[in-house]
């Protein structure tokens, strides 16, 4: 029998392996990614300097280590050109330009998201960074370990850029958030918490500009950069982060005839169109669904691992409320779903407030708790909440 493949060594095809290893300790099991397969938590990545951690402390395991760990075989630095899905066979080319084929038995796209890139001018635009890799972070730390006047633009409000915005004010930097939307988190917050949740990040320094975006980023004097806006404001930086979004990574599946939206679209069993083909992770669009978040691939492991395993078993999707870390504004947030119709309902806390989506039969969908005495309420809400997404498939 040829191997189970992994296709990815990010969170989500460690969970993958490391699930399935629980059931079947003898199966062959390959991993293949285009990175070194160090195994690290990506969500660390935004308050790793808050917790006096240096990029080279974060990982957990080098490449031997997990393959020892986990009895898989990591073939790194190495990236899979093409999937021949009728054949069972990917086609491999690795750093030093040598091909190879290899067979498998079951295919699991483990390939994550890429960062959104906006096209900016100027001769500093090579020079924005991003950071969605432990190496991406090596290389953003390095530069502002550097600078000198601790400046810091961070382009986007969302979740990931308030939470290095928050990481970074809080050891010494001056940060500044743009973003075209008119307030934070405009994707997970009704605007009157968005407000509250703004005005507790300002209170700590943290400096928003919002409902406009970056033109132009110009090499200046000694290393500085000058950031020039859509409303004709500028601003000087040492460093620049975008952190805007992620696009799933879909052109593999694209090219191997496997159907993809937004991301790789897969039913509740994680399957794609194509047999023997499974996706999971931020690349994955499960029954429409995208939760590019911690909690959801813990999910979906635990069912791919059965399912690999040949108990066929559907992702089940519990109320999965997501931790925002800004410590200067607590934050949890259960986003209520995009095609239900909500109404909110927001009360004050003693040091924040409880907002509630309730749908039109009076059933809680969703919700939002600001501030840590109103984080105490998480559990019993969460409760309260129905599956997002039924087991079945």
């Amino acid at each position: 029998m040829h191997p189970i493949v992994i296709i990815g060594s990010g969170m989500a095809g460690y969970a993958a392996a490391r699930e399935f290893r629980k059931l079947n300790a003898e199966q062959e099991l390959i991993m293949i990614c285009g990175d070194d397969a160090a195994n690290y938590a990506k969500p660390t990545l935004s308050n790793a300097y808050t917790g006096k951690k240096a990029p080279e402390q974060i990982a957990l395991g080098d490449a031997a280590k997990m393959a020892a760990q986990l009895n898989m075989q990591i073939i790194n630095h190495t990236w899979v050109k093409s999937v021949d899905a009728a054949a069972h066979q990917l086609h491999l080319e690795n750093t030093e330009g040598s091909a190879a084929v290899r067979a498998y038995s079951k295919l699991i796209l483990a390939v994550g998201a890429n960062p959104i890139r906006l096209a900016i001018a100027g001769d500093g635009s090579d020079d924005i960074h991003v950071v969605n890799s432990l190496n991406d972070y090596k290389a953003f730390r390095s530069q502002i370990d550097q600078s000198t006047d601790k400046r810091v633009v961070i382009l986007g409000a969302g979740l990931i850029g308030c939470e290095f915005a928050n990481d970074l004010q809080n050891t010494g930097h001056s940060v500044t958030v743009i973003d075209l939307a008119p307030q934070p988190l405009g994707r997970l917050l009704p605007a009157h918490v968005a407000d509250a949740f703004k005005e507790n990040l300002e209170e700590t320094g943290i400096h928003f500009v919002l409902g406009t975006t970056v033109e132009k980023i110009s090499k200046a004097s000694h290393g500085h950069y000058l950031v020039t806006l859509a409303n004709g404001q500028s601003l000087k930086a040492d460093t620049v982060l975008s952190a805007i979004g992620l696009q799933p990574n879909i052109d593999l599946a694209k090219a191997a005839g496997i159907h993809t939206s937004r991301g790789i679209l897969t039913n509740a069993g994680l399957e794609t169109n194509l047999p023997d083909i499974y996706a999971m992770g931020d690349c994955a669009e499960v029954n429409g669904t995208l939760l590019p978040y911690v909690m959801p691939i813990m999910q979906q492991a635990r069912a791919l691992a059965k399912t690999l395993n040949g108990e066929q078993t559907a992702v089940h999707y519990p109320a999965m409320p997501v931790a925002v870390k800004t410590p200067a504004a607590p934050l949890t947030v259960l986003p209520a779903p995009v095609d239900v119709d909500v109404t909110w309902e927001t009360e004050e806390t003693e040091d924040g407030m409880l907002a509630k989506a309730t749908d039109s039969a009076g059933t809680l969908r969703g919700f939002v708790l600001l501030g840590a005495a109103a984080g105490k309420q998480r559990l019993a809400l969460t409760k309260q909440v129905p599956d997002l997404i039924p087991a079945s498939i």
